[in-house]
């Protein structure tokens, strides 16, 4: 157990450097190409933090197992959006800027769409159906970079730390780096981390909820935070709106692709399947309650991040009675 416990304490340690080498080089990118903060977030950073969840996801499929992609998927955006998105503004409110929001808002809410539609009607995800979701990936990820090249006037009215310029494959690296460093970090933290609960008597319930549950999203997490200190919060929420993209289009997309599976049946919730009528809602829900408010009033409230962790609370509380 000692090693156990050195181990996460490496963990921990490289989650925290690689997430200030993966936001220094972002933010650099960010600059260099005149792009808001916001659209870095949702294109570049995002597809680093989510890496992990592609791979686990595609192996998982590979050996059988895609229906595993659909519960990672719903519950990482839960918490993504419940958590790590309502910890940043919660912490600190701030403007948004519209134009560079709605499109990653847009493609969540047509790609959450869909997924309610494989779910609900068809009962099952298709390959035809995997092909279109990384289809709307590709879309999304040309469209958003040509909406940050056509509007870099945008990053203009990003804040943040400035320090002095870096080589454009220095920035790279970091990016680079950081990405990798965070992933083996987060490997560790979650690892050893149940093997420290199991030790200590933990019930299995409790570590899936928060070491399994919680560290398929530290990448997210850890940037999030990174971004707020370095004064790049839009980093951290782009980030967030991106990778909730990716978690329907990109990592459900591959798995679904490679092995189409139908609608796993887990917990009953009334007698119906508990994903039906609880996780894929709250997925709309927090996502609404994130994004509405700021699209219709340019700015992130405080009453936000506090509703959807009280949410989050009530959410992890429920999965203890099912």
């Amino acid at each position: 157990m000692i090693v156990s416990v050195l181990l996460f304490a490496v963990g921990l340690v490289l989650l925290i450097k690689g997430g200030d080498w993966f936001v220094d080089g972002a933010a650099g990118l960010a600059r260099r190409f005149h792009l808001p903060d916001i659209i870095v977030g949702a294109t570049v950073v995002s597809i680093g933090t989510t890496l992990p969840e592609v791979m686990v996801s595609t192996a998982g499929a590979l050996n059988g197992q895609g229906s595993m992609a659909y519960g990672n998927a719903i519950g990482s955006i839960i918490c993504n959006t419940a958590l790590i998105a309502a910890i940043s503004v919660a912490v600190r409110p701030g403007p948004v800027t519209v134009k560079t929001m709605k499109m990653p808002v847009l493609f969540f809410f047509v790609s959450a769409a869909i997924y309610c539609f494989a779910a609900y009607i068809a009962g099952e995800f298709t390959q035809t159906l995997g092909i279109i979701m990384l289809l709307i990936f590709v879309v999304y990820m040309t469209l958003t970079v040509r909406q940050g090249l056509k509007h870099p006037e945008d990053a203009a009215e990003e804040g943040g730390e400035s320090s002095a310029p870096k080589k454009l494959w220095q920035e790279l690296l970091l990016l680079v780096v950081g990405a990798a460093v965070i992933a083996v970090g987060a490997d560790l933290l979650v690892d050893h981390g149940t093997i420290i609960a199991t030790e200590l008597g933990v019930p299995e319930t409790v570590i899936a909820l928060t070491f399994v549950a919680l560290g398929t999203s530290l990448p997210e997490l850890v940037t999030t935070i990174t971004s707020l200190k370095k004064g790049h919060a839009s980093l951290g929420i782009g980030n967030v709106i991106g990778a909730n993209i990716f978690n329907l289009v990109l990592v459900s997309g591959v798995s679904v692709t490679v092995a189409p599976f139908k609608v796993p049946v887990g917990n009953l919730l009334f007698g119906i399947n508990s994903s039906l009528v609880l996780d894929l809602p709250l997925m709309i829900v927090v996502m609404i309650l994130l994004t509405l408010p700021a699209l219709l009033s340019k700015k992130l409230h405080r009453w936000q991040g506090i509703l959807l962790l009280g949410i989050y609370a009530a959410f992890c509380a429920l999965q203890f009675a099912l």
